[in-house]
């Protein structure tokens, strides 16, 4: 069965990005994608959040 994980960062800046994916893929899960919201009036996206699987083989990892 496909694991799902949706991780939400708040402090939206490259160290929190690179950190949520070296923590979620050195645990066996698969990147898929990240989403950015933001503030109407506000390119700095101000929340984002990024979608990882993990397959039936990576599971005990």
């Amino acid at each position: 069965m496909t694991e799902y994980k949706v991780v939400e960062i708040t402090d939206v800046t490259d160290q929190a990005v690179e950190t949520a994916l070296n923590r979620w893929t050195s645990e066996g899960y698969r990147f898929e994608s990240i989403h950015f919201a933001a503030q109407p009036g506000s390119r700095r996206p101000s929340m984002a959040f990024l979608f990882f699987t993990r397959g039936p083989a990576a599971e005990g990892i």
